[in-house]
């Protein structure tokens, strides 16, 4: 799956999707349970709070 298409499916800019990959950005919570829904893992798998 693309960046862009991972964007569009959670209603959010390609740049968002990237900065997130690049720890530049710290999405909302309810960004966060949309990506975890749409990749099919859980949000604590997919984000680790240090």
């Amino acid at each position: 799956m693309t960046q862009k298409q991972l964007a569009m499916e959670c209603g959010v800019a390609r740049q968002t999707i990237n900065c997130i990959e690049n720890d530049k950005y710290d999405p909302t919570l309810e960004l966060a349970f949309k990506l975890s829904k749409i990749l099919k893992v859980k949000v604590d798998d997919l984000f680790i709070y240090e």
